[in-house]
């Protein structure tokens, strides 16, 4: 086979064998070169047919022989003898002898020796290479008088053609025809589909609820210490003022869940706490219908009562590791069983909730047991009434009202639950105790609550505040007032801001402009994003105390930073500095000041 160098072999496999290239490269100077073939190719050859390069007229780039060969490497030749050795090397090399190559003839002669072993000569290779050459002469002329016979023959197929106009209508025919038999074809599906349900009517079959699923969770580990020590504090919380809070380390939340929705406008949600090692409680337990008149959706079951703005946003996004005297004092846990609306304007300016509630706590215990229910009926409306939509959200003002009237069981019945009519918090940071508490109010037979709210953000400085006040009627007994309010005032050092959900009117998650990472590069540097930094400072205030109840009075101040690694994860640290007065002698204590250092990282899903 010949070929010039350079010449790519075709691809008629994936499967090769080795062969090897001669070129020449002077007068009498072939070199050698491995390169590989196409099994499929090899196996047709059955004689390779050279042309010798050690001839004094030998060009660089002559014709080079193609041979299959075993993995062998010539040295590089010297001589004037060059051509013989080629020769009969390649003759050893062979597949088959000498035969007819034409691809029609598919087969080959086997390779020629004579009796005594030795090769045929080069003039009875080049006997055989003319009398090939003649036939493919032969065989070419013969191919072009069958060409000249089929144009020929074409020519005369042509003036039997139809015309272009005749097989257009005959292609429009045989589209109607298509089509009507496509619809015959519909039609009996349709008959079949039917005939298939009647059949099938009355037997026991499996639905699909069109459920979908979305899992959620959070861990939150956190570090308190309570550096120094104050009588009043140390009384407060272990009743003996020589022993001080101690330090605690430990997971403030360990929640997983699940929700998603059922059929077309059910809605459902399963949220499990495990921070309590040995007792699992739940906290949003609930199905909800959607797309109501007037109700728009409903939910029934464990959710969150609808005031107090710190608690109605997740714990995932507040800026402060706990919330404020008042907003836990006036509304411990947030959520209870019951019955409530969510509704939202088409605008998102407005929106609202409100519903029914039972007021004991019992996402520990599964379920409320009494012959008095402590029903409570409350409501949040809320008002965005500026959201900057040119800088997607980051400039906004909000503010809302929000209402509850409640029937607590203060008769002190025996069989009865216990009374509800109770305030009671922690001093912004995990203590054992809760250091405000009135106690159960014996007689308290109604109470109502005002909230009012307010939020106002301007790229990264964000400023809120709330106002609380409960109004607690007794019999027997005169009314008892308590009430408390905070503000805080924050900002992004990298920029950011806090983003607001208008339909639901609340702190939504923030999102850095660059990721917190620190990775090293090719070139051996390294590279480093830094996150999202925010400080912020909270001034908090709460009074318990009124005529005999002497729950005290709270009042601290928090410096936080917080640290957003990317949306999902981030660090808190917050200090604080507290103070707590007229509160009901604990061994003899009744004012006593505190600090803490609290450190909380997040992870969320």
């Amino acid at each position: 086979m010949l070929a010039r160098t350079g010449q790519t072999m075709p691809n008629l496999g994936d499967e090769s064998v080795e062969v090897t290239r001669w070129r020449c490269a002077g007068a009498g100077r072939p070199t050698a070169k491995r390169t590989w073939i196409p099994l499929a190719l090899a196996a047709t050859l059955s004689i390779t047919t050279y042309f010798s390069c050690a001839t004094a007229d030998a060009q660089a780039d002559d014709l080079f022989a193609v041979s299959p060969v075993a993995y062998f490497a010539p040295e590089p030749w010297q001589d004037d003898n060059t051509a013989e050795d080629i020769e009969n090397w390649l003759t050893e090399q062979t597949i088959g002898g000498a035969g007819d190559t034409n691809e029609n003839s598919g087969a080959g002669a086997a390779a020629t020796t004579t009796e005594g072993g030795q090769q045929p000569s080069r003039n009875e290779h080049q006997s055989d290479e003319k009398a090939g050459d003649e036939k493919g002469a032969n065989d070419e002329k013969n191919k072009n008088e069958s060409n000249d016979e089929k144009d020929s023959d074409g020519a005369e197929g042509d003036e039997d053609e139809k015309s272009l106009t005749d097989r257009l209508k005959d292609l429009e025919k045989n589209y109607e025809k298509l089509e009507k038999n496509f619809e015959e074809l519909d039609e009996g599906l349709d008959e079949g589909i039917s005939g298939l349900k009647s059949t099938l009517k009355g037997y026991a079959r499996s639905g699909h609820s069109g459920a979908t699923m979305k899992v959620s969770g959070r861990i939150h580990a956190d570090h308190w210490a309570f550096p120094g020590d104050s009588p009043g504090v140390n009384a407060f919380e272990t009743g003996d003022p020589t022993i001080s809070p101690q330090d605690r380390l430990g997971f403030r939340r360990i929640r997983f869940g699940m929700a998603g929705g059922l059929w077309y406008n059910t809605e459902y949600k399963i949220e499990m706490e495990f921070a309590g090692a040995n007792d699992v409680e739940y906290r949003d337990v609930y199905i909800g219908i959607n797309e109501l008149p007037l109700l728009h959706t409903l939910l029934i079951g464990n959710q969150k009562r609808p005031y107090g703005l710190d608690h109605i946003n997740s714990s995932r996004y507040n800026v402060f590791l706990e919330r404020p005297f008042v907003i836990e004092g006036f509304n411990q846990d947030s959520r209870r069983l019951g019955i409530a609306s969510y509704g939202v304007s088409e605008n998102e300016r407005w929106n609202w909730r409100y519903g029914l509630y039972n007021q004991t706590l019992v996402q520990a215990i599964g379920s409320y047991v009494s012959d008095h229910y402590q029903p409570e009926l409350t409501g949040r409306l809320a008002n965005t009434i500026w959201y900057d939509e040119g800088s997607d959200g980051r400039g906004y003002a909000h503010w809302a009202i929000s209402g509850s009237l409640a029937n607590p069981d203060g008769s002190g019945l025996p069989g009865r639950a216990a009374n509800a009519a109770r305030f009671r918090t922690r001093p912004e940071s995990r203590t054992a105790s809760r250091w405000l508490d009135t106690g159960a109010i014996a007689g308290a037979d109604n109470f109502q609550l005002l909230g009012l709210e307010s939020v106002l953000n301007v790229g990264p400085t964000q400023l809120v505040g709330e106002f609380q006040h409960i109004w607690l009627d007794r019999d027997p007994g005169s009314q008892l007032q308590f009430h408390g309010a905070y503000m805080y005032l924050s900002y992004f050092l990298t920029g950011e801001h806090i983003p607001w959900e208008r339909d639901s009117g609340q702190l939504g998650r923030v999102i850095p402009h660059e990721n917190f990472f620190a990775v090293r590069t090719c070139d051996g540097c390294r590279a480093r994003g830094w996150g999202a930094w925010q400080v912020a400072f909270r001034w908090s205030y709460a009074d318990f105390t009124d005529r005999d109840i002497l729950g005290g009075i709270g009042e601290s101040y928090t410096l936080a930073v917080n640290w957003h690694w990317n949306p999902y994860a981030k660090m808190q640290f917050n200090y604080g500095y507290g103070e707590i007065s007229n509160h009901a002698p604990v061994a003899g204590q009744t004012f006593g000041t505190y600090q803490f250092l609290g450190t909380r990282f997040v992870v969320d899903f």
